[in-house]
């Protein structure tokens, strides 16, 4: 049995879980987009085949080379992309790079879980119970496929898709040795949470976590509270907010998505069970372009951080600022700054932090062994108005590290992009890339300082970048 284990956000990558975008996400319409999460429409097969594809590779190079080093030209030449579909006989069907769809057909093959996965799935959906009937005909691949992309293998749309679920990171994160499962903040996602739930608990590559998942209990008392305490007092957490930075450290954002109700309980129950030692919480503005704290900030490094700028003090335009002297004149702004407080499990008291980069600089120096003056940050634009927050907005901030310094994101950053070359990172196209591996002009175990260029016109409609895309459970 594999171990699962995370206790670093740049540690070298070994296993995670991903979704490939499903036949859901060509069904989403304009009128409904925002419902589910979306803030455009997408082309699904531009996005599959020009763009996730190239991610999926880009992994398995890293991950689990076997699958590929050699066999490009074969996989690219299939039409069909019989490669990435899960239930192909040609799947690459890899035990490192973990596609959410193929766990979950496994586990549909025990009947008892199959029955009961149903009719959790129809009680959420508001279902009749002759569609439980239908779906218990399916066999657990097609069961699989429908109860992800809402439609049945003859054409028929029971459900709503999830197009959220191939941002696989918000389902679950993995702390150490145990895994504390999400808990949605909008009803569009509550289904893949669902799923997530009934994966995390049955299949057997998740055997090392049985008791060691962790479930937020609900506020007993949140019926009774009046609508305006509501907001702050429900458990509502998802995986972008939440990041694993050492081993004794864990961060949990505050945002449009977490509350601070469920950050509170976090603290409670990942303390009594002593999975860390210290916790800080994050507030970062309530508004939908930052929405997860992974959208305004990752790890590249032990010591080097890509951020948006306005959020950090050296990193704010002067010239946008009010003079302190007439400040006492502004109306305050509600949630507007970023608030820091730091827990710790030997009863010390909280400590409150002056700001991001002050705890930033505290995770590489006292956590990673970095020195201050070598903590250094990428700044999302360059910090150049106003691409810092046109940028943001595409996942210049959102990027995923499989290994120290390597990392992946989308290729739409310019100045970002600038901004990693002025700090001696290497820019270069997943495609370019994969082909240097072909030729052995260079592999994964040899790249140093790399960002590494994932084509993204659609996949950026999503809101999402490669660190939303993943949910790692193994790096070492």
């Amino acid at each position: 049995m594999q171990p699962i284990f995370v206790a670093s956000e740049v540690g070298t990558l070994q296993r995670l879980l991903i979704h490939s975008p499903d036949s859901g996400l060509g069904k989403v319409v304009p009128s409904k987009a925002q419902d589910w999460l979306f803030e455009d429409i997408v082309h699904l097969d531009t996005m599959r085949k020009d763009e996730y594809d190239y991610y999926v590779k880009i992994l398995l190079y890293f991950l689990d080379p076997e699958k590929v080093k050699g066999k490009i030209a074969q996989i690219d030449a299939d039409p069909k992309r019989s490669f990435y579909k899960p239930d192909h006989p040609e799947y690459f069907n890899s035990d490192k790079v973990i596609e959410f769809q193929k766990l979950l057909a496994d586990i549909l093959e025990q009947e008892a879980i199959k029955t009961k996965l149903i009719a959790a799935i129809c009680a959420v959906e508001h279902e009749w119970y002759s569609t439980q009937a239908e779906l218990n005909e399916l066999s657990p691949v097609d069961l699989a496929k429908t109860l992800i992309s809402g439609t049945t293998p003859s054409g028929e749309m029971l459900f709503s898709p999830v197009p959220n679920l191939i941002f696989t990171r918000d389902i679950g994160i993995t702390i150490n040795d145990h895994l504390l499962l999400n808990k949605p903040a909008k009803q569009a996602r509550t289904r893949e949470a669902l799923l997530a739930q009934y994966l995390f608990y049955t299949h057997p590559i998740f055997e090392p976590l049985r008791g060691k998942i962790i479930e937020l209990p609900d506020n007993e008392l949140y019926f009774l509270l009046p609508d305006n305490e509501k907001n702050y007092n429900k458990t509502t957490l998802e995986g972008g907010d939440v990041m694993m930075v050492a081993p004794n450290h864990l961060v949990i954002g505050v945002s449009e998505r977490t509350t601070v109700f469920a950050a509170q309980q976090s603290i409670k129950i990942l303390f009594e069970k002593n999975v860390v030692d210290k916790i800080t919480v994050v507030r970062i503005p309530f508004k939908r372009d930052y929405m997860h704290l992974d959208t305004v900030c990752t790890q590249v490094k032990k010591n080097v951080w890509v951020v948006l700028g306005s959020l950090l003090k050296q990193g704010r335009h002067a010239e946008d600022q009010i003079d302190p002297t007439m400040s006492g004149l502004i109306p305050p702004k509600a949630d507007e700054d970023v608030k820091i407080v730091q827990f710790y499990k030997d009863g010390t008291s909280p400590k409150e932090l002056a700001s991001l980069e002050e705890l930033l600089t505290q995770i590489s120096v006292e956590d990673l062994g970095c020195r201050e003056e070598e903590v250094t940050f990428i700044f999302s634009g360059n910090n150049e108005f106003p691409y810092g927050a046109r940028e943001q907005w595409t996942d210049s901030c959102n990027l995923l590290a499989l290994k120290e310094g390597v990392v992946i994101g989308y290729d739409r950053n310019d100045k970002t992009l600038e901004a990693f070359r002025q700090k001696g990172f290497r820019i270069i196209r997943a495609a370019d890339l994969i082909q240097e591996f072909e030729k052995g002009l260079s592999s994964p175990e040899t790249l140093t300082d790399t960002f590494i260029l994932l084509p993204s016109a659609e996949l950026s409609r999503a809101r999402g970048g490669s660190h939303c895309m993943s949910m790692p459970i193994l790096r070492t």
